[in-house]
């Protein structure tokens, strides 16, 4: 029987009060690369720019041919947008950056 993977909460900024339950360890794989990759000033990158840029950050071991990167990645934009860790500068397209 495969063993259960460990599950974290996460928050959507666009839809306040809502949590979901995700896999703890590719959460974390994906925060520590998306925060890695954004720079700490407005205006910060494009998600196409973010997401290129996390890639050289990610494990073959969580992210096997960096399948469901993108759906990690928003996920955890989303989640630390909500959490005020990150921001999006006022213009379009969206672009994102970390607060310091």
């Amino acid at each position: 029987m495969p063993e259960k993977s460990e599950k974290i909460e996460i928050q959507n900024i666009n839809v306040p009060g809502r949590t979901e339950r995700v896999d703890r360890t590719k959460y974390l794989a994906m925060r520590e690369a998306l925060l890695a990759a954004l720079p700490d000033k407005a205006p910060g990158l494009t998600v196409a720019q973010a997401q290129e840029a996390l890639l050289p950050f990610l494990s073959e071991t969580n992210f096997p041919e960096r399948q469901k990167a993108g759906w990690w990645m928003k996920a955890v934009q989303l989640d630390l947008e909500a959490k005020g860790i990150i921001k999006r500068a006022p213009q379009r397209p969206v672009q994102l950056y970390r607060l310091t």
